[in-house]
């Protein structure tokens, strides 16, 4: 009360000088009677203002009210069945690729296959000039007649000294050279056949056929081109499509996680292959409408990207995989128990993936996570959360770490599986 005494002593004299002026000015106009009563008034008031006021500021201090913790959305996380899925990134290759050599030496005398066509195993390609090589297989095949006389002939005579040596007609000496014209003889007939069977070999090769179904390279020789030899020997080359091979490579990680499954289940490598579905797409393409069979997995891992090196096979009867096309490849694993969380509710930071999570004292808690697959809008969480914590979805930059929020708790959208932590 002292200060609204001293407060009001300055405010009766502060009145009493107003008072006194406003007379002074009234006497010397002539109007002091209707002057004061109207300063009278507005003084009274005034004062009055004042002590209300001076009264309100004693009897009440100043104090800070904090805000109200901002509100967040949380949802348990979801848990349901899931099929996990190695991802990785791969490239497509051709199973054979083989380029059309002239194997003999001539000039080009038939291009029968159009660019870029499809053939089929053995369809004739080129021709070269078979001429000169069917005289060679007929000299050939002359010179083997004649080793063959000369051998019948050889054989008699040896025959007969033969038996005139058991007679003691003839000498040792003349069986021994009739023995050694047949064996001659023999021999030659041998090298003439060889001969014969070479001819036949470089008649073949006048014409080059496909070796395997696939698609044909544009020609690199022209019609009356002299080819082999010392000259020109590449005329094309054919790639086979279908089937075709995706190559891809998984962290040393995910194929430590995988071997450690294997061993869980009692499998080996050789149990897998062919069997181990594989899944692919294209960039242009939606999920993985390609369909083949694990078929190779390298025995060691690249020391200088720390991945395996592993290999699907695939049908490609429409030619939709091309060698050379970065596809996204896919392994489905063995179906397991699975947490998620929206993919909005997980953050990043220098330490790695993170979700926000509001514990039951309402104060805001940071979760270093290991992330899984996508699953539409759901992230697996394989690492790092539990199933009953609440995981803050919305209002999440008003959610700092150790503040408090007012979680506001929201059931998932996901309606093929149910929260964790929910009976």
């Amino acid at each position: 009360m002292r200060c609204v005494a001293e407060e009001l002593s300055g405010a009766v004299g502060a009145r009493s000088f107003m008072r006194d002026a406003v007379r002074a000015e009234a006497r010397r106009r002539g109007i002091e009677s209707t002057a004061s009563a109207c300063a009278g008034h507005r003084l009274s008031r005034i004062a009055c203002v004042v002590i209300l006021t001076l009264l309100t500021a004693c009897d009440k201090e100043n104090r800070f009210i904090a805000p109200p913790p901002p509100k967040v959305t949380v949802e348990l996380p979801v848990q349901q069945i899931l099929t996990p899925y190695l991802e990785a990134t791969g490239n497509t290759a051709a199973v054979n690729t083989v380029k059309l050599i002239a194997r003999v030496q001539g000039y080009v005398q038939e291009i029968k296959y159009q660019d870029g066509a499809a053939v089929k195993k053995d369809t004739p390609l080129f021709v070269i000039e078979p001429q000169p090589y069917k005289v060679q297989l007929e000299q050939a095949q002359a010179m083997e007649e004649g080793a063959k006389a000369t051998l019948i002939n050889a054989q008699a005579e040896f025959t007969r000294q033969e038996q005139l040596e058991a007679k003691e007609v003839t000498t040792q000496a003349s069986l021994d050279r009739a023995r050694a014209n047949r064996d001659t003889a023999r021999a030659s007939l041998l090298q003439a056949q060889a001969s014969t069977h070479t001819a036949e070999i470089n008649l073949g090769y006048t014409s080059v056929v496909a070796p395997f179904d696939g698609v044909v390279t544009a020609r690199k020789v022209s019609i009356g081109e002299l080819v082999g030899g010392g000259h020109t020997s590449e005329l094309a080359s054919i790639v086979q499509l279908d089937p075709i091979w995706v190559w891809f490579n998984p962290s040393e990680r995910d194929v430590q996680r995988a071997r450690g499954r294997m061993v869980e289940r009692g499998v080996n490598i050789a149990d897998l292959v062919n069997k181990v579905p594989v899944e692919a797409g294209l960039q242009t393409e939606t999920g993985y409408p390609h369909k083949g069979l694990l078929n190779y997995t390298a025995p060691d891992v690249n020391q200088s990207t720390g991945t395996l090196q592993v290999r699907g096979i695939f049908e490609n009867a429409k030619h939709a995989l091309l060698p050379g096309y970065f596809v996204r490849v896919r392994v489905p694993r063995p179906a397991e128990q699975a947490l998620l969380v929206p993919e909005v509710a997980v953050g990043s930071d220098q330490a790695g993936r993170y979700v926000l999570t509001v514990n039951a004292d309402g104060v805001v808690e940071q979760r270093h996570v290991q992330l899984g697959q996508t699953t539409g809008e759901m992230r697996v969480i394989e690492n790092g959360l539990k199933p009953d914590e609440r995981v803050v979805v919305s209002g999440i930059l008003e959610a700092v770490p150790g503040q408090k929020v007012d979680p506001q708790l929201q059931t998932p959208k996901s309606a093929a599986a149910k929260p964790a932590g929910s009976n």
